[in-house]
């Protein structure tokens, strides 16, 4: 939940709170927690009374209202609203040029999604994911800071302007890699494509996947083969969900 008059976003989930406070602690402006949990943040109290940022125990129900979710575990850390940077070319030269696999959402609308994935970018060493400036695209929530269980500090999130003008600009420097439920290629070749090239990871929405413009513009795309389709068995459901597919992918783009 964002404070808009304070310009701040809730950070909730015990993870979340204690991976930013031993990465990230300036960035916290205030700091809630039950008695419970008191016993767990002495140290991040210590250095927030150094800076006289308030702290204080309270109820769980206040808790809830602060980050609109009964699932704050315990916490809520009043943070700075993240400014999302828009990516340039400076950006982009600099991936490509220590070769940095990197995740493109196209339109993925779930917040919960949203920070699934970028806690398997953490996971897997993925250091960039890009959104795209659209309404469709979900941003940086509570809800994906809570779901991302820390990752969010290990991750750089970048907004587009155009998907289309970035696929345009690494076309030939970066393989576009998306996928689609009639692509030929399994996506456990997907590290073949990328020996000499960073890839992008292209992620669509939950119900339409990629676009009919970005998969136009990708240099491969794979499939993540259910269980029996090579005895041309049908599976019961259409895919995966986005966040699962991403983790599947990107295990598969480092197993060498």
């Amino acid at each position: 939940m964002k404070n808009k008059l304070n310009k701040e976003l809730a950070v909730c989930g015990f993870s979340a709170v204690k991976t930013l406070e031993k990465n990230n602690p300036e960035k916290i402006r205030r700091l809630y927690f039950t008695q419970e949990r008191a016993p767990l943040f002495g140290g991040l109290c210590k250095a927030l009374s150094k800076r006289k940022a308030p702290y204080n125990v309270v109820e769980p129900k206040e808790l809830e209202k602060l980050c609109g979710s009964i699932h704050h575990q315990g916490v809520v850390a009043m943070v700075e609203e993240p400014e999302i940077r828009e990516i340039d070319n400076s950006i982009i030269e600099k991936i490509i040029r220590n070769k940095e696999h990197t995740i493109l959402c196209d339109r993925v609308g779930n917040a919960n999604n949203l920070g699934a994935i970028v806690r398997s970018a953490a996971f897997f060493g993925i250091k960039n994911i890009i959104i795209p400036d659209d309404e469709a695209q979900s941003s940086i929530t509570t809800s994906s800071y809570r779901v991302a269980e820390g990752g969010m500090e290990f991750v750089n999130i970048y907004c587009v302007d155009s998907i289309m003008r970035l696929l345009k600009s690494v076309e030939g420097k970066m393989v576009r890699i998306g996928t689609d439920l009639s692509a030929k290629q399994n996506v456990s070749a997907i590290h073949n494509f990328c020996k000499t090239k960073p890839a992008l990871i292209i992620l669509g929405n939950e119900e339409n996947g990629i676009s009919e413009s970005v998969r136009k513009n990708c240099d491969e795309l794979v499939i993540i083969p259910f269980y029996g389709m090579k005895q041309g068995k049908t599976s019961p459901v259409d895919s995966l969900n986005v966040a699962q597919a991403a983790s599947i992918i990107l295990y598969e783009l480092l197993n060498k």
